[in-house]
């Protein structure tokens, strides 16, 4: 969410994470603290594992554990612009009762091509570490 200060706050649950290969894509963005979404969306391997899909699901979904980030639009912009294709900003719901934009991947998509549903293994850092 954007506020007052132009100032966007982005969740990041992904390979921008801290210690994940992607995270200079955040440009030295303010890093505000480690956190998760409410427990209704799920994680699936995209692409054979090269990033994260996320989607919000009305059952049986659970928390994703995350970093928040404080971007200048300037930072916002350039994530957005290196993001995956397919993937779009979207408000998610945090489990403080908080929102932030986060970048989701079309379920279409991830049902069109099968890819495997992570969400057990507790988060996109922990899915990479236990498959390396």
């Amino acid at each position: 969410m954007t506020d007052s200060t132009g100032t966007i706050t982005v969740f990041i649950c992904g390979s921008a994470l801290r210690g994940q290969p992607d995270n200079q894509n955040l440009q030295d963005a303010e890093f505000v603290g480690a956190t998760e979404t409410a427990p209704i969306y799920r994680l699936h391997a995209v692409k054979d594992g090269w990033h994260p899909g996320i989607y919000e699901v009305e059952a049986d979904g659970i928390a994703i554990p995350g970093e928040l980030y404080a971007m200048t639009a300037e930072q916002y912009d350039y994530l957005k612009d290196n993001e995956p294709p397919h993937m779009y900003p979207h408000e998610v719901k945090l489990a403080d009762g908080g929102t932030a934009i986060a970048f989701l991947y079309p379920k279409e998509l991830i049902d069109e091509h099968g890819w495997p549903d992570i969400s057990a293994y507790g988060g996109w850092a922990a899915y990479k570490a236990a498959t390396a």
